[in-house]
């Protein structure tokens, strides 16, 4: 069974995208952008998390049990782009270790190729959240999600959180790792010849970090 693919129909995601494809956007609005969608994907990707009674603590009138998260949730930003996405994510969970993970496509053959790995030895925490903006050929973040298994996660505690997809990139996602969630705020049908999704957002690197030509 295939896990879900979440596309979000949220009208402010909507607008937050239209406006992020918008060549015309200085680095700093579309480093604003993208953290404003990371926040209201994170809100959606967050909604299955399981919670459970902590301590006792007090209001203004009365003790109370606090609520608390039952896993231990971490962050998986994918170099570079992928750190567009982790303010938004620390501002939901402040606490959670971010776990670097540096994976480049080679422009030719538009494999992964990993240059930069921080997962600790085993996993100290139960859920990961795999952060990229793009998912175009899918190669790298299947690629990402491989690792995570090997380093001993389940597909169940894997989700996948992107602005933007292609279809050919989700489709080969889920035929690789049918039991990973996806959530992006939306599918574009094309890739061109260099793998680059239409219409798009271009590269999202260059455009967050101010690196392109």
């Amino acid at each position: 069974m295939t896990a879900a693919l979440h596309i979000s129909s949220h009208p402010i995601v909507n607008v937050k995208l239209s406006q992020l494809r918008d060549v015309r956007n200085p680095p700093k609005v579309v480093r604003e952008l993208v953290r404003e969608l990371s926040l209201l994907l994170g809100y959606e990707a967050a909604s299955g998390l399981s919670t459970v009674q902590g301590k006792q603590l007090m209001s203004p009138y009365e003790p109370y049990m606090n609520t608390e998260l039952k896993q231990r949730v971490g962050l998986v930003p994918i170099l570079r782009s992928g750190l567009g996405l982790v303010d938004g994510f620390l501002s939901l969970f402040p606490e959670a270790p971010v776990l670097h993970l540096g994976i480049y496509r080679e422009k030719v053959s538009m494999q992964p190729v990993e240059y930069y790995n921080k997962l600790p030895q085993t996993p100290n925490v139960d859920i990961c959240f795999v952060l990229d903006p793009i998912v175009a050929t899918g190669n790298t973040a299947v690629a990402t999600i491989n690792i995570l298994k090997e380093w001993g996660l389940s597909g169940a505690n894997i989700k996948f959180v992107g602005v933007l997809g292609s279809q050919q990139g989700i489709d080969h996602i889920q035929r690789e790792h049918s039991d990973v969630e996806i959530f992006v705020a939306a599918v574009d049908q094309r890739l061109d010849a260099h793998g680059y999704i239409l219409p798009g957002l271009g590269d999202s690197g260059d455009r967050l970090w101010n690196t392109g030509a």
